[in-house]
């Protein structure tokens, strides 16, 4: 990670992806599954947080990755986000790697995969298109067990 934009290790990434793990088991107050999000900036200060709340706001866009985004934006006073990183519990769908790219995010840091509708790497890869302006690197796999784990109890008492 030599070109870290916030020169972030491993113990940073771990400590943000804590973060994003407690929003993302706040979520679960509401009936909404686990996933959570924090955007961290360039200075490596934690300037947008989200969970899912689209049971909650009956919202379909309502995921973590924008509802952090959103607020970062409103913190830096601009759509423009360079040199951010995005650190959520589960890869993004289709619609968050997409809002991530015109945020212009450096990268994004992943806990859980997501084979089914992932955008970063797994089912599709929307945020290292080499047709788009703006390509996005992806660190996976942070505290992946933790992650997984909200999801699989999640999902296990639902059915």
């Amino acid at each position: 990670m030599d070109d870290d934009p916030v020169g972030a290790g491993r113990a940073d990434l771990e400590r943000w992806m804590g973060l994003a793990l407690e929003e993302a088991a706040l979520a679960v107050g509401t009936g909404d599954v686990p996933v959570g999000a924090v955007l961290v900036d360039r200075e490596g200060t934690v300037t947008g947080r989200g969970r899912n709340e689209r049971e909650a706001a009956q919202d379909p866009t309502a995921h973590a990755e924008l509802l952090a985004l959103r607020e970062a934006a409103r913190a830096a006073g601009s759509w423009r986000l360079d040199g951010a990183t995005l650190v959520v519990t589960l890869e993004p769908c289709a619609m968050c790697a997409g809002a991530i790219v015109l945020a212009r995010v450096a990268r994004v840091v992943l806990g859980a995969w997501d084979p089914k509708a992932g955008a970063t790497g797994s089912s599709r890869d929307i945020v290292r298109d080499a047709r788009l302006n703006h390509r996005v690197e992806v660190v996976g796999g942070v505290l992946e067990a933790q992650a997984a784990g909200l999801l699989t109890d999640f999902f296990a008492e639902r059915r």
